[in-house]
């Protein structure tokens, strides 16, 4: 019977790798011809800037450009007008000089109304009726542009108020990573010289659970890959486009994210729950089978935020040296662009509890719950953290973000093998998983 059962589990790991080696071959693949989301983000902070002009004290204009148009002007020109957004068609169109002869072409390449219609304005050279301009006014930057474009009074809707406000959103999004920079590059120093003093690690004692390579091939390749990344999401995709007919797009994407995400973690936490109950007839839920180790939750967080600041840096410096190696990178996360032009308060919770709790919850139980600590057992910390942290960055298909998640992989790892708490990977997951969030959403406008 265990023969059997060794065969069938044998030829069940066989077909989910090969499985797995064909859609994850696909998804990078297929990585390379998403857009990259830090076109999107470098033009919303120039939008901010331009916004914020009118509040910078005249002694901190030294250090932004000169002329925040021209700067947009550029950034919109370096990529082909087809691959741009409508948005951004208008705004490029909008920025022209005014004695420029744009082909006729340019202005009927829109399907929203409210870009059509002020890019026949533009072309007939009428002013956009009262009804559009009206419509315009919850995209305070594009408002601005049209103001001047035409020549109507802005005064109502760009307020000395809104530009204190943008600088003040402008100061959060650059202080912030610098800050965080400073901060983690102090205590990694700090964490360097305690090594050197000490000549070794403090790793914390660890516990894993009496599974084998086998058992983490049917978990990634059969739970994770096969059920939750192929299977699950004909399931939710199918019943959210079924229950959300009448539902805005913003709120029917987010829902899809959701709960794309919960049918996703199904089949390999159930994984999970039957190796666990194989391995202990009595499967009680108030064991600890991960280390999760919530109590004290003071020292989880603070395990988790010190991680955090302290992985910055690492990750940080690898993002830049990717974009000097590969120009105009593609790839980026699809959730990013989907935060960042989202106006939907429900749908940004939803996004939100998806990307803060939820995905580091379920990918902390996987990839250092599970993985980690079997690896780490079987074959030492090292190879442990490093293929655990492969894994982790090559599940999220996008190859120009590998080497980033790669080295985040890593610092999440060191955190759960040194803290002996995955509550703190799964802490330090969110405030990563968070800042990103936050700094998609101040950079709306």
């Amino acid at each position: 019977m265990n023969k059997k059962n060794s065969t069938v589990k044998i030829l069940s790991a066989i077909i989910s790798l090969i499985i797995t080696f064909f859609v994850w071959q696909q998804g990078l693949k297929e990585s390379l011809n998403r857009p990259s989301a830090s076109f999107d983000i470098s033009q919303k902070e120039i939008e901010i800037t331009e916004l914020a002009m009118p509040a910078v004290p005249e002694k901190l204009k030294i250090f932004f450009h000169n002329s925040v148009r021209e700067e947009m002007k550029i950034a919109l020109e370096k990529i082909s007008f087809s691959e741009l957004s409508e948005r951004s068609k208008l705004i490029w169109i909008i920025l022209q000089d005014s004695d420029k002869e744009i082909d006729q072409s340019y202005f009927n390449k829109f399907d929203k109304p409210i870009y059509m219609n002020i890019s026949q304005s533009i072309y007939k050279s009428n002013k956009p009726s009262n009804e559009i301009i009206n419509d315009l006014k919850n995209d305070k930057y594009l408002f601005n542009l049209v103001s001047d474009k035409f020549n109507f009074n802005k005064d109502k809707i760009i307020t000395n108020r809104l530009a204190k406000f943008m600088f003040f959103k402008l100061i959060i999004i650059r202080a912030i990573p610098l800050l965080s920079i400073l901060a983690g590059s102090l205590l990694v120093l700090k964490y360097l010289w305690r090594i050197i003093k000490l000549k070794a690690i403090n790793w914390a004692d660890y516990e894993s659970l009496n599974l084998n390579v086998l058992d983490m091939i049917l978990l990634i390749s059969g739970g994770f890959v096969v059920l939750g990344e192929v299977i699950s999401p004909l399931i939710s995709i199918t019943l959210v486009d079924l229950f959300s007919k009448n539902l805005s797009y913003e709120i029917s994407q987010s829902l899809r994210i959701f709960f794309g995400y919960l049918f996703m973690a199904i089949p390999p936490l159930f994984i999970i729950y039957r190796q666990i109950k194989f391995i202990d007839k009595q499967f009680n839920l108030k064991k600890d089978y991960f280390q999760f180790k919530f109590k004290p939750i003071k020292e989880s967080i603070y395990q988790g935020f010190k991680g955090w600041i302290m992985i910055i840096p690492f990750v940080l410096l690898t993002s830049l040296i990717m974009n000097l190696i590969i120009k105009n990178q593609a790839g980026s996360n699809p959730l990013l662009e989907i935060v960042l032009n989202n106006n939907n308060y429900f749908a940004f919770i939803l996004l939100f509890v998806t990307t803060t709790l939820i995905a580091p919850f379920f990918e902390e139980i996987i990839f250092r719950g599970v993985l980690l600590p079997v690896l780490a057992r079987d074959y030492g910390r090292t190879i442990g953290i490093l293929i655990s942290s492969f894994v982790f960055a090559l599940a999220h298909l996008s190859l120009n973000e590998f080497p980033p998640l790669f080295v985040l992989g890593i610092g999440l790892a060191v955190t759960r093998l040194i803290s002996g708490r995955l509550s703190s990977s799964v802490a330090m997951h969110s405030f990563w998983n968070g800042l990103t969030f936050v700094n998609l959403f101040l950079l709306r406008t």
